[in-house]
C-alpha cells in the first residue's frame, strides 16, 4: 500500500512539474523541483506526459510554448541534466508531428531565443523528426528568416529532405517565402531536386502563383521540369488560374507556341469553371488570346476530341469566329471550357474531375438534376480511371438523390446502378481507411434504391444488392450493413440524405435480407441484428418499424435465442418489455436449438469431436463458448 501511495504521489508531482513547464510557470516549476528528492530529477524531467494528442516532456513543452525562462531554468538544472534529443509528439496547425525535438519544436513556433539557447547548448541542428523534416525545414515552413540564418550558421544541411523528398527550398517555396527562398539559393540549395511526386520547387512557386520565387528561381538555372502526371510548372499555374506566373513563364524563350496556346487555353478553361476564382470575362479573354495565336503564321490547327455526352456534346470551336459566336453564350462557354480542360490534361490527370463536379453543383442548385447527374458520373469515371479514392464522390450522389427524391424528382434507375456499382467496386477493394464511410453511403444508396418505382431493369439493380450482400464487408466494429440498417445509432449525413434516409428502416432490412444478408451475423460484441433492434428505443411511436424487422429477421432465419458476448438472448438484452412481447409472440424455439442450449448451459464438451466439426458454430452461438448459460426452458 505505501508503494502504491508513493507510486501515486510521484505520477501527481511528475504531472504538476509537467503543467508548470507547459504554462510558463517559472516559480511554480523551481518550487516544485526544490521540494523533490535530487535523485527523482531525471524522472521528472526526462519522462514523457500525455496532454491530449501531445507527448512531451517538459524542456519539449516549453520550448513548444516560447516559455524561455523554463527552458533556461531546466538547462541549468546541475542536479539533472534533461535530454536536449529527447523525442515528443507536438501539434501544429492541426497536424500531429511525432518524433519533434524541443530546436524543432522551438524553430517550428518562431521562438528565436529558445533556439540560440538550445543550439548553443549543443543541440543537434540537424535531428529529424519520424517523417525526416528538420528543424530548418519547420523554420522555412513559417518563413522565419532569422532562424533559417542562425541554424545555418551553425550546421543546419540545407540539402536534407523530409520522406517525400521534399526539400527545405520546396516548402518555403510553396508557402511563397521570397527570402527565405533567396538564401537557401544564395546557400546552394539545388532547385532541380525533385520529390516523390516529380514536382520541384519551382513547380510548387508556379501552381501557388508566387511570380516573384518563380522568377528567383530561373535566376538560379531553375529546369522546367513536368512532374509525375506530367503537368509542367507552365501548366500547373494555368490550371490553377495563376494568370500572373502564366503570362511571364510563356514569354520566356524556351516557351514554344504550342506550350503557349496550351497554357493559355487552359488557363481560360479553368477560370469556366473554378469554384474559387470563377471568371466567365476572363475565361474568354485567355480564350481569344490562345486562338489569335493559333491563327499566325504558321497555324496551329485544333483536334477536336469526340463529343461527350457529359459536356452536352459539346465539339470545340476551331476558329476566332466560333469563339466569338459565343461569347455570350455562358453555357456554351462552361461546357467548351471543360472539353478544353479534358484534352489538354488528359482523361487520367487528378487535377480534372474537381471543375466537373463544381459544374454539376451548380446544376443541381438550379434544380437541374439531369445535367448534374451527367456531369458527376463522368467525374466519377474519371477519378476512378485515376485509381482516386471515391468516398466523397460516392456520398455526393447520395445526398443528390436524396435531394431529388426529397422534391419529387425520379432518380434514374441507371444512375443508380452506376453508383452501386462504384461502390461495390470501392470495396472489393479490401480493406481501407475510407470502408466504414463508404459502407454507410452504401446504406444511404440502398434505402433510396428502395423509394424507386419498379423498373424494367431492376433485376440488374438487385444483382448489385445481392453482390454488395455477398461482399461481406464490416465497419471496424464488426457491424455488417444489416447490423447499420436496424440500429437506431447509425449516423446519417445531414445534407440532404436525412430527408429520406432513418434508421432502423424495415423496408431496407426486408431488402437486404432477400438478397442474402446473413440475419445471424456477429458484431464485435456478438450482437446479432435481432439484439440490435431490440435495444431500439422508441417501441411505442415507432413500433411498426420494430415490429415490422422483427418479423423479418425471424422468417429469414435469426435464432431468436442466439447469445451475445454478455451471454444474452436478444430477449434478454431488451431494455424494454415491447420487443421482449414481440419476440415472444413472433418466435419458435427449435428441438435442434434446445440441444444446443442444453450443452451450453451445462457446460458440456463439444469441440473435441463429440458433435459434427459443422455444428460447433451453432453451438458457440447459443452460448458455448465457455460461459455459463441459463437453462434452456428460460427464454
Amino acid at each position: 500500500q505505501t508503494a502504491t501511495m508513493t507510486s501515486a504521489w510521484k505520477e501527481a508531482l511528475r504531472s504538476r512539474i509537467y503543467c508548470a513547464a507547459r504554462d510558463g510557470l517559472a516559480l511554480t516549476l523551481y518550487a516544485l523541483l526544490n521540494n523533490a528528492p535530487k535523485a527523482d530529477f531525471p524522472e521528472y524531467l526526462n519522462a514523457l506526459v500525455s496532454d491530449r494528442e501531445q507527448r512531451c516532456s517538459p524542456l519539449l513543452i516549453a520550448a513548444r510554448n516560447g516559455h524561455i525562462k523554463v527552458v533556461r531554468m531546466l538547462l541549468n538544472l546541475a542536479e539533472a541534466p534533461v535530454q536536449l534529443e529527447q523525442e515528443g509528439t507536438v501539434q501544429f496547425d492541426g497536424y500531429v508531428i511525432e518524433g519533434a525535438t524541443p530546436l524543432w519544436c522551438a524553430a517550428g513556433a518562431g521562438y528565436l531565443d529558445i533556439v540560440q539557447l538550445l543550439v548553443l547548448r549543443g543541440a543537434d541542428v540537424n535531428h529529424p523528426t519520424r517523417t525526416l523534416s528538420t528543424p530548418l525545414r519547420a523554420a522555412c515552413f513559417d518563413g522565419r528568416l532569422d532562424i533559417v540564418r542562425f541554424l545555418v550558421e551553425h550546421g543546419a544541411d540545407v540539402h536534407l529532405s523530409n520522406k517525400y523528398n521534399n526539400t527545405c527550398l520546396m516548402i518555403a517555396a510553396y508557402k511563397g517565402h521570397l527570402d527565405v527562398v533567396r538564401f537557401l539559393v544564395d546557400c546552394g540549395a539545388d532547385p532541380n531536386v525533385q520529390a516523390h511526386c516529380g514536382a520541384t520547387a519551382l513547380q510548387f512557386a508556379a501552381e501557388h502563383g508566387h511570380l516573384g520565387i518563380v522568377r528567383e528561381l530561373l535566376a538560379a538555372d531553375a529546369r522546367v521540369l513536368a512532374n509525375g502526371i506530367g503537368m509542367t510548372p507552365l501548366l500547373a499555374a494555368a490550371e490553377r488560374t495563376r494568370a500572373d506566373v502564366v503570362r511571364f513563364l510563356v514569354e520566356q524563350p524556351w516557351c514554344g507556341r504550342q506550350d503557349k496556346v496550351d497554357a493559355l487555353e487552359l488557363l481560360g478553361a479553368s477560370y469556366a469553371n473554378d469554384k474559387d476564382h470563377y471568371s466567365l470575362e476572363r475565361a474568354y479573354h485567355f480564350l481569344e488570346l490562345a486562338m489569335i495565336e493559333r491563327s499566325r503564321e504558321p497555324r496551329l490547327p485544333k483536334k477536336p476530341g469526340p463529343a461527350l455526352a457529359a459536356y452536352d456534346s459539346r465539339i470545340e470551336c476551331t476558329s476566332l469566329q466560333d469563339l466569338r459566336a459565343i461569347r455570350d453564350d455562358a453555357h456554351a462557354l462552361h461546357m467548351e471550357s471543360l472539353v478544353i480542360r479534358e484534352r489538354i490534361l488528359g482523361p487520367h490527370n487528378p487535377e480534372l474531375p474537381h471543375p466537373v463536379v463544381y459544374r454539376g453543383a451548380v446544376f443541381a442548385d438550379s434544380a437541374s438534376f439531369d445535367r448534374c447527374l451527367l456531369l458527376w458520373l463522368h467525374a466519377l469515371r474519371l477519378r476512378a480511371a485515376a485509381r482516386l479514392p471515391l468516398r466523397k464522390d460516392l456520398l455526393r450522389f447520395a445526398q443528390l438523390f436524396g435531394q431529388m427524391l426529397h422534391v419529387g424528382v425520379e432518380v434514374p434507375p441507371a444512375a443508380m446502378a452506376q453508383t452501386l456499382s462504384a461502390c461495390l467496386r470501392e470495396l472489393e477493394a479490401g480493406p481501407q481507411e475510407d470502408q466504414d464511410a463508404n459502407l454507410l453511403t452504401c446504406l444511404y444508396l440502398l434505402v433510396e434504391l428502395g423509394r424507386l418505382p419498379p423498373a424494367e431493369d431492376g433485376h440488374d439493380l438487385m444483382r448489385l444488392v445481392y453482390r454488395l450482400v455477398r461482399l461481406n464487408r464490416v465497419t471496424r466494429d464488426g457491424s455488417t450493413l444489416l447490423h447499420l440498417c436496424v440500429s437506431a445509432d447509425t449516423p446519417v449525413d445531414d445534407y440532404h440524405t436525412k430527408n429520406v434516409c432513418r434508421f432502423p428502416c424495415a423496408s431496407t432490412a426486408r431488402l437486404l435480407l432477400r438478397c442474402g444478408a446473413d440475419p445471424n451475423a456477429v458484431d464485435g460484441r456478438r450482437n446479432t441484428p435481432l439484439h440490435v433492434i431490440v435495444a431500439y428505443m422508441r417501441p411505442v411511436s415507432d413500433f411498426l418499424t420494430l415490429h415490422a424487422i422483427i418479423v423479418a429477421l425471424l422468417e429469414a432465419g435469426a435464432h431468436p435465442d442466439a447469445t451475445n458476448g454478455r451471454g444474452e438472448t436478444a430477449a434478454q438484452a431488451s431494455p424494454t418489455g415491447v420487443a421482449e412481447l414481440v419476440l415472444r409472440t413472433q418466435m419458435g424455439i427449435s428441438l435442434r436449438c434446445l440441444a444446443a442450449r442444453a450443452v451450453a448451459c451445462f457446460g458440456l464438451p463439444f469441440r473435441s469431436g463429440e458433435i459434427p466439426q459443422s455444428l460447433v458454430p451453432f453451438v458457440e452461438m447459443h452460448g458455448g463458448r465457455g460461459r455459463p448459460q441459463p437453462r434452456p426452458g428460460a427464454l
